[in-house]
This record gives structure tokens, C-alpha cells and sequence, in this order.
């Protein structure tokens, strides 16, 4: 096809989890929150329907407002987007190109890849160690315009110190986007390094520990001479009025937020002792999910016969990763549909 630019053609392009059908599949593969979102968020959207016919704020101002009193910042410091993707894409439109890098380690979330690809940028890639843990020298060490850390990390779970973070980011040249997607299940966050240091944004999304993936939401923090610039390469209305008027009521929630991240982190330790005792090797995880593997079935065909089963997780057919599979923390239900039929499978 001689339509569309060479580096276009010639790439795979980003796959998302898989979305089943059937609603009796439980559904532990694409790291959803199992728990509804805020009553509040809900009212909030159906109080907006009639502004339908209009255009939202282009700019989210009162989420804006919103996130500034949650994280001490300014409006000027924050900007909104359709999902962390779509907040990504701003980044990578705003700092790649070709001869302008994107780095990031590897294992993590392949959209980076495909983003830098998009761009025609080279994309650098650092091995984490064998741990998983996060390369912090290698990427200290880069000089790429766009450094990429996820934090924690996916598919693993990990999470890195904050100092470690810091040190990358008062090494290198360019730019550190932190993408905090599953913070809310962590120990620690790096939003002070949004709002101390010259060239870091922190990114979150409320489609995991708000339960909102459905309508598509995300913010970024930092320095608001970041922020004009990233406003300039934004969709004109990226975000629209559903998102943002749950997107404010959710974030107001902040008691709904913690009671949903405890009941989660409650079963995420149930279920990581639960596969320990049939003799998976589990990584300790800070997000909502486990990256767990058993030396008696492979991650596929334990992949695959869970979804014969009506059990979906996912499974990244990809080296290192390969070995291991990611299941997302589901209710006390689900998790304990889960591990019967791990039970049957594994005899």
C-alpha cells in the first residue's frame, strides 16, 4: 500500500486486552475495577445528558480546579485527557520525532512503543534486571527528549522508590513522564516530584482505582511551561462532557476512592497467598493486579485453558514476559472462581 507513511505500514500497532461478549465470563484480564464507581460520579453524568447538544470546556477548567486543590498545584499545572492514551499521545507529539527519542524500560506498557513508532522517533528500550525491577541507571543515563516510567510498573506490579525517580530525573536532559496509572495501590507516589522539579509530569487515570475505564479519563501534573506547550498539541475537545462531569464528582469522592482501593488490596493479598499455596511464584505487587507463573503448566495453556473455562487473564506472548501470566484482583467471587478452576486445571 503506497497510501500512508512507510513507518505506518510497516508497524504492528498497539493491541488492547481482549473484551469478551459474554457476560457471564469473569473478566480478571484487562485490570478493571471489580466495584462500581461513586454514586456521585453517576448522578453526576446523568445530570449532564441534557447539555449533550453543546460542546464541553475544551480545557476541563473544573476538573482542572478540582485536581490543583487535591494535589496542591495551580490550574496552570494541570491538563486532562481521554485516558492516560490520549495524554501519552500529547507527549509524544510534543517532544519526539524523528532523530528524538522516546526511552523507557522494558518490561512495561507496549503503547509506548507504538507512540514512538507513530512518531517515526527511535525508541529506546532498557532491559530491566533480571528482578523486574526498574533500570534506574540505564535510563539516568539517557538522552532521550522523553523519558517513560510507569509506576508502578505493568505488567509486573512493581513499584520503584521515589528517589530512584528523582535521580533519573535530575540526570537527564529531557523530559520524565511518570505514569501513575495504578498508584492508588501503592505505597508511595511521585506526585511532589510534579510539583518540585523542572521537567517531571506525573500522569493518572481514573479507569482503574475510580472504576471509571468506561468513560475515559485522565490528568497530568507538572510544570505549567510543560503544560502551555502540551495545551498547543491536544485535540480541541479531547475530553467530553460525561467524562468530565464524573471525572470531577469521582475525584470529589475521595472516601469512595479509599474504601474500594482497601477492599481491593484486602484481596489482592488473599489471592497472592492463595497462588503461593499451589506453588506460583507471584511478584509483590502495588497496582491492582498479580504477575504470577507455576512451573507445572505453561502461562498459555494456562491462558487458554482458563478461557475455555469462562475465565479470562492476560497473557503476553512476548520474551520474558511470555513466562508469566497478569490477573487482575476481581471480587471475593470472582477470585474464588478463579482459583477453582486453577485448581482443576492444575489436577
Amino acid at each position: 500500500m503506497n497510501y500512508v507513511r512507510k513507518n505506518i505500514a510497516a508497524m504492528a500497532g498497539y493491541m488492547p486486552g481482549e473484551q469478551p461478549t459474554d457476560p457471564a465470563v469473569v473478566k480478571l484480564n484487562t485490570n478493571e475495577n471489580p466495584y462500581p464507581p461513586s454514586p456521585r460520579a453517576l448522578e453526576a453524568v446523568r445530570a449532564t445528558l441534557e447539555k449533550l447538544r453543546k460542546y464541553p470546556d475544551p480545557l476541563g477548567t473544573e476538573v482542572r480546579q478540582t485536581v490543583a486543590r487535591l494535589f496542591d498545584v495551580t490550574v496552570d499545572n494541570v491538563i486532562c485527557g481521554n485516558g492516560s492514551d490520549d495524554l501519552l499521545t500529547m507527549a509524544a507529539r510534543a517532544f519526539t520525532e524523528p532523530g528524538r527519542a522516546l526511552a523507557t524500560c522494558y518490561p512495561t506498557y507496549s503503547l509506548y512503543e507504538t507512540l514512538a513508532e507513530l512518531q517515526d522517533a527511535p525508541f529506546e528500550s532498557h532491559e530491566c534486571p533480571e528482578d523486574f525491577s526498574l533500570p534506574v541507571e540505564a535510563l539516568a543515563a539517557s538522552k532521550a527528549p522523553l523519558v517513560i516510567v510507569a509506576n508502578p510498573n505493568v505488567p509486573t506490579g512493581l513499584a520503584a522508590p521515589v528517589a530512584a525517580l528523582e535521580r533519573i530525573a535530575r540526570s537527564i536532559p529531557g523530559v520524565l513522564l511518570i505514569d501513575e496509572a495504578y498508584v492508588d495501590f501503592a505505597d508511595d507516589n511521585a506526585m511532589r516530584l510534579a510539583r518540585n522539579e523542572k521537567n517531571v509530569l506525573v500522569m493518572r487515570t481514573l479507569s482503574k482505582s475510580y472504576s471509571l475505564a468506561g468513560v475515559r479519563f485522565g490528568f497530568m501534573v507538572g510544570p505549567a511551561e510543560i503544560i502551555t506547550e502540551l495545551m498547543k498539541v491536544k485535540d480541541s475537545y479531547n475530553c467530553d462532557q460525561l467524562s468530565l462531569a464524573a471525572a470531577k464528582a469521582a475525584l470529589e469522592d475521595q472516601d469512595w476512592l479509599r474504601e474500594n482501593v482497601r477492599k481491593i488490596l484486602a484481596e489482592r493479598t488473599r489471592l497472592a497467598v492463595a497462588l503461593r499455596s499451589l506453588g506460583f511464584t507471584v511478584l509483590d505487587s502495588q497496582a491492582n493486579c498479580l504477575f504470577a507463573r507455576t512451573p507445572k503448566i505453561s502461562a498459555e495453556q494456562l491462558y487458554l485453558q482458563l478461557k475455555a473455562r469462562g475465565v479470562m487473564i492476560r497473557f503476553f506472548h512476548r520474551p520474558r514476559v511470555r513466562e508469566y501470566v497478569r490477573i487482575t484482583v476481581g471480587t471475593p467471587q470472582e477470585n474464588e472462581r478463579l482459583l477453582a478452576e486453577i485448581k482443576t486445571i492444575l489436577g
